[in-house]
Formats: C-alpha cells, sequence, structure tokens
C-alpha cells in the first residue's frame, strides 16, 4: 500500500492517510479481508507519529471501512464500493457547502460564485487536472 504524506499541505496527516485508503478502496485496490500495515508500521512507513496513525485508523473504523481485530490487525471492512463513493460525495458536498457559506459571508454574489467556479473548472480542464467526474 503506497501511501504519501505532503507534510507541507494545508491538509492534516491523518486526513491525507484517511483519504488515500478511502480512495484505494473506492478504485479497488484495496479489497474486503486486506490487511493494513500495524499502526505503527504505517508510522513507520510515513515517517509519522504513531498516534497520528492511529487516529486515522479510528476514522477509517468509524466510517465502517476497516475493521480492528485485537492481537490480529486492521483489514479493510466488507463495504460496497458504492457506499464509499457516496460517502466521498457526500464529504464533497459538505465542504462546497462550508465553501459557499464563507463566500456568502465575505459578501460574494450567487453569480459571483457560480462565476468563480467555472473558471476553476475550465482552469482544470485546460491543465489536463480534470479527473474524469461528471458535470
Amino acid at each position: 500500500m503506497d501511501i504519501i504524506i505532503n507534510p507541507t499541505s494545508m491538509t492534516p496527516i491523518y486526513e491525507q492517510i484517511v483519504d488515500r485508503i478511502r480512495a484505494l478502496v473506492k478504485q479497488g485496490e484495496l479489497k474486503a479481508g486486506d490487511p493494513l500495515p500495524s499502526v505503527r508500521g504505517l508510522a513507520r512507513q510515513c515517517a509519522i507519529s504513531a498516534l497520528t496513525a492511529k487516529k486515522a485508523y479510528d476514522v477509517l473504523e468509524q466510517e465502517g471501512l476497516v475493521v480492528t481485530v485485537q492481537g490480529k490487525g486492521t483489514f479493510v471492512a466488507q463495504v460496497s464500493p458504492n457506499i464509499v463513493a457516496e460517502e466521498l460525495n457526500r464529504q464533497v458536498e459538505e465542504e462546497f457547502a462550508q465553501t459557499i457559506a464563507k463566500a456568502r459571508r465575505l459578501q460574494l454574489s450567487d453569480a459571483g460564485i457560480m462565476e468563480l467556479v467555472t473558471m476553476l473548472l475550465d482552469e482544470g480542464e485546460s491543465d489536463g487536472n480534470q479527473q474524469g467526474g461528471t458535470r
């Protein structure tokens, strides 16, 4: 399992780990029953604190993506890729809602927000960064 941490990112390290494992499950690279590294192993692999690795696994367990078996380790849970995709969509919606609320607090009009989103989407296409999502 390849997890690359960006220490300069504004996203907390544990969230980067959670996001990567979610993506691997969604893509089918991690399947139900697959073992994950131990907390210490993940901490060593990513050069992070064991507490940070534990927090990432705790979040994934709360979401039902992994199960921890005492004395055996942490494993990918039996979960439908559709459920993972739905959870990811829910999180993106939540982040959009927060961003829109912030833009409105800064007195941007809805038309201004839409213009900004359109501009950013267009930039993503011209940079070749479009991820093949739907519009």
